[in-house]
């Protein structure tokens, strides 16, 4: 396998710059050229950084593509969600390496007592989710809403919103934004 030639593939297709996936890494951009060239071999720990920076696991770069032209990557395992998440509340993002993503697609998982602070959130785009397990408070403007499993929500996120953790267990929903956020 052409390692630098594979890496420089992924970093484009994920539409990285050298500096940017640098900076992702804790490497220099000058390592990186290095090892696009060809001209240095890197160890493995050196290439578990580089690819901490997509994320993507050693045994996924090292996988033998199905056949040419493969193709985006469909499947995201459990392990392969980068976590994005903050102090105690959990967001595992979906589809973290598919090109030219437009969705945010989140696993989140908050504590009892939990809540995304005391600052509403704002932002472009619009949001909706599902509660799977738990009990949700979810602020939209003045509004309040109680949310339990099978619950859902899809608002104008340019609305101020928070969501907290009302319930004794937690709190796990999955949620879709646009554009993509993280």
């Amino acid at each position: 396998m052409d390692i630098g030639h594979r890496l420089k593939t992924i970093r484009l297709q994920a539409k990285l710059s050298q500096r940017e996936l640098a900076k992702r890494s804790g490497v220099t951009n000058g390592f990186i050229s290095q090892v696009e060239k060809n001209q240095v071999s890197p160890s493995i720990g050196s290439l578990k950084k580089l690819l901490d920076g997509f994320p993507m696991t050693l045994a996924e770069f090292f996988a033998e593509e199905e056949g040419a032209g493969a193709g985006k990557p469909v499947v995201y395992r459990a392990e392969d969600q980068p976590e994005r998440g903050t102090g105690n509340i959990s967001y595992r993002l979906i589809g973290s390496r598919f090109p030219d993503r437009h969705i945010t697609l989140l696993r989140e998982t908050m504590p009892p007592g939990a809540d995304t602070g005391p600052e509403m959130l704002s932002h472009p785009g619009q949001e909706c989710g599902v509660v799977i397990d738990g009990k949700l408070l979810l602020h939209v403007g003045e509004r309040r809403f109680e949310l339990g499993p099978g619950d859902g929500y899809y608002f104008d996120s340019t609305e101020p919103h928070r969501f907290v953790n009302i319930g004794d267990d937690e709190l796990h929903i999955v949620s879709a934004s646009q554009p993509k956020a993280l």
